[in-house]
């Protein structure tokens, strides 16, 4: 006989085992470490960084149109003054980049906006100029 006795027996016996759901387990596990998380703590950075635009913001837009923001219509659409003389309203979630931000409303006059790579000192620019 090829087959033992004890083997034929204990096939037809099943039940519920976790090690089956193991691999599957681990596999949501890596999906959401490397892909699900990263992706809403994106979001969030998208949604605070539109949340603070105000007048005088440099940004780009997600055609790749820069231009300044002139007016903060409402919560959902601001005015965009892309040329001198053209305004466009656009959907807040379309801006992909603050460029550079405005003075804050209680800053000096004739205080300049600093860009975002400008503000921090130390960095490879810096570096290779010697400074």
């Amino acid at each position: 006989m090829l087959i033992s006795p004890a083997y034929a027996q204990t096939a037809g016996a099943s039940g519920f085992d976790i090690a089956a759901f193991l691999p599957l387990i681990l596999i949501f596990a890596v999906f959401y470490f490397l892909l699900i998380r990263p992706q809403q703590k994106k979001m969030k950075q998208h949604r605070e960084m539109v949340a603070a635009l105000r007048r005088g913001d440099k940004i780009v837009t997600a055609g790749g149109i820069i231009g300044t923001v002139a007016k903060v219509v409402n919560d959902n659409e601001i005015l965009v003054e892309i040329a001198d003389g053209v305004r466009v309203r656009l959907v807040r979630s379309q801006v992909t980049d603050v460029a550079s931000k405005s003075a804050p409303a209680g800053g000096k006059e004739g205080e300049k906006p600093v860009a975002a790579n400008d503000a921090k000192k130390g960095g490879l620019m810096d570096k290779l100029r010697g400074n």
